[in-house]
């Protein structure tokens, strides 16, 4: 029986049922439904709204209606709206009209607002998990290459001297942030909107307290209006995870580009590389392509429910059924993209010889700034006279190394032998030892702390 109908003397147009019905995606909310509910069940037995035998007898059956839905005995029938109509059907069946006692004072307002939350607080200890075995992968590839020297960019143009540890562990990083953002969305999510009712409260003086401890949330809304209403969470989520798939987008990037045989700096594992139906040579990172398209998608889902929010009056309206599928599809698309891109961060080859072959001299001009501001040069003077030397160097086919030392001074008499002590690549990385810096010593003391890091957070 429909949980609603009684005002009606017609039955549902299929076509509605089929634009109205959510079971078909909100279903996989049944193990926090059935908690919810049978949280709520005690709720009304200790306001005296049902006998403690009646309330036995509906946790018993609900009990029940989880182990069906566990094994995947759980049937299904067509009057089965959403997931909060099907466990009742089942539950009456099962203990016969005890069961219309449960949704006293409860609407499936606040019920499904409830069980959004408990979802989507599982869901971020789920991808906390997958992100912390992502930073182990960088952490122990990073720890690899803390001496290995390769090209930096910026603007996609090569830039200075860094070490391949320094590379990953910027990613390293992003992903801290990016579980610092989950861990305090969950904070907000861990509000109870159980007990707001449809929309103005439930008339039977329920402990809400008491329900939020037993439900394991941390507090509980403050009013029944935002209570039924509120999907900041959602779009907080949505953000959260939008911003991991753009950090993986920023990762498969650069993976795409150094697996590229003109640079040659990595090759993916056989396992997790694709090839061409036509061309036998070719050798792809598609699941990095992947990783970086389906920012794309996570990104439309945010926009999209933000879209949806923005113009909806107070109270519950239909318009928030479109949270969950937004949701469900954020979360199952980076399930779907995390165990590759750890695993091809984990299996990651990269070619130290190819990386140094790859770094030029002109990537050296900052050093050599630098020596002459070690000579108290102003740093704007010193800029212009290296730039005055790399132009000279485009004009004879030199390079910095290469120039003599009368050719930099025809430049500039600060210029002396030993500027050609500053032209070196391990030199250039060994100065940068300050915190957060490429140097070796420092890539190395930032993967310790970044392991001190991972201690802390999952104590």
């Amino acid at each position: 029986m429909s949980l609603w109908g009684g005002r009606f003397s017609e039955p549902t147009d299929d076509d509605l049922k089929r634009l109205n019905d959510s079971f078909g995606f909100d279903r996989r909310m049944y193990r926090q439904d059935i908690h919810g509910s049978i949280a709520y069940a005690r709720a009304i037995r200790d306001a005296n709204v049902i006998t403690p035998e009646e309330c036995e007898q509906i946790c018993s059956g609900l009990e029940q209606v989880l182990a069906e839905f566990e094994s995947g005995s759980f049937d299904t029938t067509p009057a089965d709206e959403d997931i909060h109509t099907a466990v009742e059907r089942r539950l009456t069946e099962m203990i016969g009209p005890v069961a219309g006692k449960l949704h006293t004072g409860r609407s499936r307002n606040d019920q499904v607002a409830t069980d959004l939350r408990l979802w989507t607080i599982d869901a971020i200890k789920e991808m906390d998990s997958l992100l912390d075995h992502l930073q182990q992968a960088l952490v122990e590839q990073a720890s690899a290459h803390t001496d290995t020297l390769m090209p930096g960019y910026t603007h996609v143009q090569p830039a200075q001297p860094i070490v391949a540890g320094h590379w990953l562990m910027s990613f390293f990083w992003m992903i801290a942030r990016d579980r610092d953002r989950l861990r305090d969305a969950s904070r907000r999510t861990s509000e109870m909107p159980l007990g707001s009712g449809a929309l103005a409260g439930n008339p039977f003086a329920i402990d809400r307290e008491k329900l939020a401890e037993d439900l394991n949330f941390t507090s509980h809304s403050q009013n029944s209006l935002d209570g039924v209403s509120d999907r900041d969470f959602v779009a907080e989520m949505l953000f959260a995870l939008a911003l991991v798939g753009t950090h993986l987008s920023r990762l498969g990037e650069d993976i795409v580009l150094y697996s590229n045989p003109g640079f040659g700096f990595i090759r993916l594992n056989d396992r997790y590389s694709t090839g061409s139906s036509i061309m036998p040579q070719k050798r792809n990172a598609d699941p990095m392509e992947l990783a970086r398209g389906k920012a794309g998608r996570l990104l439309g889902n945010l926009t999209g429910f933000m879209a949806t929010l923005k113009g909806l009056p107070s109270s519950y309206n239909k318009d928030i059924q479109e949270d969950k599928e937004a949701l469900f599809d954020s979360v199952d698309t980076l399930h779907a993209i995390l165990p590759v891109v750890i695993a091809i961060v984990s299996t990651l080859n990269i070619n130290v010889e190819k990386c140094r072959a790859a770094l030029a001299d002109d990537m050296l001009a900052t050093e050599l700034a630098d020596y002459l501001v070690d000579k108290g040069i102003p740093f704007r003077e010193a800029h212009h006279l290296v730039g005055a030397s790399v132009r000279l160097t485009e004009q004879t086919g030199r390079t910095l190394t290469t120039l003599s030392l009368e050719q930099y001074q025809s430049i500039s008499p600060h210029f002396e032998q030993g500027l050609f002590d500053s032209l070196s690549f391990e030199r250039a990385v060994a100065r940068k030892s300050a915190i957060g810096g490429t140097a070796p010593t420092a890539v190395r003391q930032q993967i310790d702390t970044a392991r001190q890091w991972l201690a802390q957070w999952n104590q």
